[in-house]
Formats: structure tokens, C-alpha cells, sequence
């Protein structure tokens, strides 16, 4: 069977062409082919002699995803359900908002974890991707832009939880965040999200990237009926504490996400536990209207209620805002990424827009 040269990573390329007999730099130049270049032929690698590529072709080839398909909404958001060598679907969103674009990964199929409030997490967990996975993502939507389009930011908030994935998801940040021979998207226009896997915070400090932790509930009450496998590993206070011990660098401040479900967790009162918990805390809140899907439970609150939550916040001195959300029509919002068993599943998701 033939190598994927997607699935190297750089120490493993450079012994790929070491046993080639080629000089150690041909493996940056391998890698700025696969992710500057985005070429899906070795053929295309046209600073390898011919005879180099003809050697490398009888070990080798470049395994990028080849069936996806677009689903759009009519706000112009864009979903690509992306079919996996072993049949398995992954979705990634593409999101435009005022001269942004802003794309959100996914490191899992399905999830570990058992957030209610989160359609992904109704799938279970399907497996872990790969970093190349991961990566592709990027490199296949690329390819699909429009004319004049440029990806201006990354969020890793789809299907998964990033941290149950650490070392898939470090690779594949690595490979995006390379200026030499990687897709060369900088650390500061990636975001990792996660439900709060408290010990592994730190690590994501060390990829230099922007960490968003996803709150949902002002008590340990809230939090086992809205969160329940993650708040029995690291309840609030120690997940507030390893928030309090993360290294921010200078002018940077942790974000913490907060989505609102109707008569749950979306009151003045809980608004108010809010402020005490982050009280001091260099941060900022992302509030998310729950953006439904069938058979959830939950409601989205209305409108007045969700500008009375960020009053409070903000009269507290903290900087809140109201994510907008998009894509829902074509269930491509926060919290609505996945598929249920076909009996379960909602209406909405078949509709395919256009392949890619």
C-alpha cells in the first residue's frame, strides 16, 4: 500500500528522504507543496527532477479528501459535509461576517462528551481524527473559495472536543502555523474551544493560539445537568482555577463562552453568579443564543432576555457580546454540527446544496 504523504509529519519526511538517498531539504520542499501548493499530484511537485518524482510516486501519493459536498445557507454561510476513507462524515463551517472569514474545524467525529445542549454530542463518539484530517479541512475549503475570498481566521469548535484530542489536534496546528512550508495561518488567528479539560489548558498555551472555554452554567447544579460527563472530571471551581493559572500573554484575554437556554441558565441571577466567578479575571464573554435542533429540549431565549443577561455583565465592567448566529437553517450554528441515527434524524440536513 502506498504512503500518505499527508500523514508525515515533517521528522517523518525528512527520514522518507533520507532513505531516498535526497538531500534533507526536500522534505520542506515535499511540505510546501502539499499546504502552499495544495497539489493532489506528485506530478505537480516541479522542484523534484522528474526522476525523483517518478521514485516517489512508486511509494507514495497525497490522500486529500475527495467527496464533499456544500450545504448553504441563505445568510451565506457555507457547511462541507466531508465524506472519510472509512465512510465516516465530518463538517466543517466557512462563516462570513463584515470583511471576516472565519472557518471552524472539527477534531472529532462525533464527541467524547455529553453536552445536552449540543447536537454532536447526541452522536456519540466516532473516533478521533487524524491530524491530516484536521488539516485538510482547511486545504479542501480552500480550494473552493470564491474568487476574491481569503480565510482570515480559524476556530476549532466543530464536531469534538480539541483537548480528548491533543496530539492529532498540536500536529495539525503545527502544520497550519507554519510560515516556511505550512498553510501559514498565524497562532493569533486560531482559537481552540473546549468544555473545559482542565489539565490539559496549559498545553494549549504552548501552541500560541487563542483559548475559548465554554462555560454554559454559573453552579456545579447547572453544569452536571447541562455538561454532566466533563463536570464530573473537573467541576467549576477546579476548572476556574486552571482558567486563573493560564499564562495570558500580554493584551490577550481568555474568552468564555456562555450559551443561553430558556428558563435554565439565562436569568439576571445566574448573570450575576456569572460576574462573581470571573471576577478579576483578564476576559471577555461570548453569549450564545442556543440555536435549536429536533428533539433537543431546550429552547432559545427571547431576545430581551438575552440583552438583560449582557447588561448585567457589562454594568460589572466585563467586556460580553452577542454571537450572532449563522447557518442555522442549515444546521451549521454553534452546537448543531452532526448527524443522529437516520430514525432521529432532523429533516433539514438533507438538502445538499452543491458538490465540491
Amino acid at each position: 500500500m502506498l504512503m500518505n504523504l499527508l500523514a508525515l509529519d515533517l521528522e517523518s519526511a525528512e527520514r522518507l528522504v533520507r532513505d531516498l538517498g535526497w538531500p534533507r531539504y526536500r522534505a520542506q520542499q515535499i511540505f510546501r507543496w502539499l499546504y502552499r501548493g495544495r497539489v493532489r499530484d506528485i506530478e505537480r511537485m516541479t522542484d523534484l527532477s522528474q526522476a525523483e518524482r517518478a521514485q516517489l510516486r512508486t511509494i507514495a501519493t497525497i490522500g486529500r479528501f475527495q467527496d464533499c459536498h456544500i450545504v448553504k445557507s441563505t445568510d451565506g454561510t457555507r457547511k462541507f459535509l466531508i465524506r472519510l476513507e472509512d465512510d465516516l462524515i465530518v463538517e466543517s463551517v466557512l462563516i462570513p461576517e463584515d470583511g471576516w472569514l472565519t472557518l471552524c474545524l472539527s477534531s472529532q467525529v462525533g464527541c467524547t462528551l455529553d453536552c445536552g445542549f449540543c447536537l454532536t454530542g447526541r452522536m456519540g463518539l466516532k473516533r478521533n481524527l487524524k491530524a491530516y484530517e484536521i488539516v485538510d479541512q482547511v486545504l479542501t475549503i480552500q480550494d473552493r473559495l470564491e474568487p476574491g475570498e481569503t480565510l482570515t481566521n480559524l476556530v476549532l469548535m466543530g464536531m469534538g472536543e480539541p483537548l480528548a484530542n491533543l496530539d492529532a489536534v498540536t500536529e495539525a496546528v503545527v502544520r497550519l502555523t507554519n510560515s516556511h512550508w505550512g498553510v501559514g495561518i498565524p497562532a493569533r488567528r486560531i482559537t481552540l474551544s473546549t468544555a473545559g479539560l482542565a489539565p490539559r489548558l496549559k498545553d494549549v498555551a504552548a501552541l500560541g493560539v487563542n483559548l475559548a472555554v465554554s462555560l454554559n452554567a454559573t453552579t456545579n447544579a447547572q453544569r452536571d445537568q447541562l455538561m454532566p460527563a466533563i463536570n464530573r472530571l473537573h467541576p467549576l471551581n477546579t476548572l476556574l482555577a486552571a482558567c486563573r493559572a493560564y499564562p495570558l500573554p500580554p493584551r490577550q484575554r481568555l474568552t468564555f463562552e456562555y450559551v443561553l437556554l430558556a428558563g435554565v441558565n439565562d436569568t439576571e441571577q445566574d448573570a450575576r453568579r456569572l460576574t462573581k466567578l470571573l471576577s478579576g479575571m483578564r476576559c471577555k464573554v461570548n453569549l450564545i443564543p442556543f440555536n435549536e435542533f429536533n428533539g433537543s429540549g431546550f429552547q432559545r431565549p427571547d431576545d430581551d432576555t438575552v440583552l438583560r443577561f449582557q447588561s448585567v455583565l457589562r454594568r460589572a465592567g466585563f467586556h460580553a457580546f452577542i454571537r450572532k448566529s449563522k447557518g442555522r437553517d442549515v444546521l451549521g450554528a454553534c452546537g448543531q454540527l452532526g448527524r443522529l441515527p437516520e430514525s432521529r434524524e432532523p429533516a433539514i440536513l438533507t438538502p445538499v446544496g452543491a458538490g465540491c
